[in-house]
């Protein structure tokens, strides 16, 4: 990954834990992929019992993919839509325009390559100072 970690927005401009922002709740397993090596940092304190996992399946709960080039997400989003169960959590993260890291990527791009294999987003939010993210889910007809 390119885009230069930074410290995060701690608690957001909410005041909201960043894990509790993204959903990750008590016993969630939650697969991490091309994130930024701080990001177990931002997300402490943890809920009981949380799993990391390597590889995204129909065991997570939370899927969080971080992306700089349009080209990887699209793979990487259809990849996911076939791996995942259906009420799984998807989070994508890319940089923020503020964060001037160098990226094709924008919300609405995201959308446009997200909608098209069933996901529709549901909410956005800062993950870091230089990280937003938009959290999709299925479409509740594919569920």
């Amino acid at each position: 990954m390119s885009a230069k970690a930074a410290a995060p927005v701690a608690t957001g401009y909410s005041g909201t834990p960043l894990a509790k922002k993204l959903g990750i709740g008590e016993g969630t397993r939650v697969t991490l992929l091309h994130a930024p090596a701080e990001l177990r940092d931002w997300l402490a304190p943890l809920p009981r019992g949380v799993v990391f996992d390597d590889r995204p399946g129909t065991h997570s709960d939370v899927v969080h993919l971080f992306a700089v080039r349009l080209a990887d997400l699209q793979a990487e989003l259809a990849a996911l839509r076939a791996a995942l169960r259906p009420d799984a959590a998807l989070w994508v993260s890319w940089p923020k325009r503020a964060a001037k890291v160098a990226t094709d990527i924008t919300e609405d791009r995201i959308r446009d390559a997200a909608l098209p294999l069933g996901f529709v987003d549901v909410k956005v939010c800062a993950v870091s100072a230089v990280w937003s993210g938009l959290k999709l889910v299925l479409r509740k007809a594919l569920r």
